[in-house]
């Protein structure tokens, strides 16, 4: 693996982690925590695997993208293109409640 691609795989794992212990709090979870963490995991695990094919990608926060990049090079990455999209929403700032 390059060095490259492990930083974003380091960075992924960290976001993951932190997701999932927020996800097994049992008093106040933090969702929004959970799903911007998930998001965050998600994009920088696509991320890695584009770094480790030396396929170029812009500055996005969009899932779906980089997973359609992915493919180019792991066709059956396309199975999670709708998780992907639905999981993009949580790459930014959540509305506030009433916005």
């Amino acid at each position: 693996m390059r060095p490259e691609t492990l930083e974003w795989v380091e960075k992924a794992e960290g976001d993951f982690h932190t997701a999932s212990r927020e996800a097994g709090v049992t008093e106040t979870p933090n969702f929004d925590a959970v799903c911007f963490h998930s998001q965050q995991s998600g994009e920088k695990y696509l991320k890695a695997a584009l770094t480790e094919h030396s396929i170029y990608f812009p500055k996005t926060h969009d899932l779906e993208f980089l997973l359609q990049s992915v493919c180019k090079v792991a066709p059956d990455a396309a199975a999670l293109i709708n998780s992907a999209t639905n999981l993009t929403e949580y790459g930014g700032a959540l509305p506030l409640p009433g916005q």
